[in-house]
């Protein structure tokens, strides 16, 4: 706790988002593992919840990404901040991205295979991995570039007085921008798609949040890494810089929790009754009680867009 109160302003602020989305994604977990359950116990919800693998995924990814987040408060050695770039714009952030682009794909399509989707958003991250892997860690460029091109941490002072800072360098910054560039076009043609057939105004509503949550941050946070280059690490700029590239990765994460996890499960729940209380014992009405609530969403035009909740 001293460690904690000794933070400068914007990395504490960092540090309690962190546990807020740490929280967050807990109770997301809670909910999901709630609803298969008794989507289990009331077959008729079934295909409500083919998808829970791959929700779980994307609150794995983002509460990884949120404890790695970690490094740079704290001022690990070089090696830390190397991995914290590796597994940042490497892994953690382009799986929760997918992720989002993956479930909001599915929504318009027949029930998918849960494992394929998994197996896909792995895969697809695998490319940007390896790319940051090898440029970050292994690069044989780092002779023949600019130091701004590889630099992952900025060591100064000696001794006692020794601290490291971790910075994003510009390789890996190119990389991520190129993928940031082919996401958002993907991403903006699924929401474009979903927005022309639904006529939910509530569903509506939604697509456009989530449209907004990663469309809007995304751009802002190429802009910020450059600019996290051209900063001088360890200045008031470079902190406020590096903040900006924090919360434009934390907004998409918890909208796609919110919108696409915790809402839906809650009107799922809602609709549901008696049958989706929380409540240990079993389930005598579940099967009536279970078509009724696959009514009542069809009827809504719920699973026009998240017809598999959870």
């Amino acid at each position: 706790m001293v460690v904690i109160s000794r933070l400068p302003l914007l990395e504490l602020a960092t540090f309690s988002l962190i546990v807020a989305v740490l929280i967050l994604s807990f109770l997301s977990l809670a909910f999901i593992l709630h609803f298969r359950q008794k989507c289990l116990a009331s077959p008729p919800l079934l295909r409500f919840s083919s998808l829970w693998t791959v929700r779980i995924l994307l609150i794995s990814s983002a509460s990884l990404w949120s404890v790695s987040q970690l490094i740079p408060i704290f001022r690990g050695d070089p090696f830390l901040c190397q991995l914290h770039v590796t597994l940042s714009l490497g892994f953690l952030e382009p799986s929760i991205l997918l992720t989002l682009l993956f479930l909001l794909n599915s929504s318009t399509k027949p029930p998918p295979c849960a494992a394929r989707l998994f197996s896909a958003v792995l895969l697809s991250c695998l490319p940007m991995l390896i790319l940051q892997t090898f440029f970050v860690f292994f690069s044989p460029f780092h002779d023949s570039l600019p130091e701004l091109f590889t630099r992952s941490s900025y060591t100064s002072g000696e001794g006692p007085s020794e601290t490291t800072v971790c910075t994003y360098p510009l390789m890996s910054t190119i990389m991520f921008g190129f993928f940031a560039m082919i996401f958002w076009m993907g991403f903006a043609l699924s929401c474009y798609k979903i927005i022309r057939i639904v006529i939910n105004k509530g569903l509506l509503l939604r697509t456009h949040v989530i449209a907004l949550g990663v469309l809007v941050p995304l751009p802002f946070e190429v802009m910020l890494l450059v600019l996290d280059v051209l900063c001088i690490p360890g200045t008031p700029a470079h902190s406020g810089v590096a903040f900006g590239v924090f919360l434009c990765t934390l907004i998409p994460a918890v909208a796609g929790e919110g919108i696409l996890v915790i809402r839906p499960i809650v009107d799922a729940l809602a609709a549901g009754g008696d049958c989706c209380m929380w409540k240990p014992g079993g389930d005598e009405h579940g099967g009536s009680m279970g078509m009724a609530t696959a009514a009542i969403m069809e009827e809504d035009g719920s699973d026009a867009i998240l017809n598999r909740v959870a």
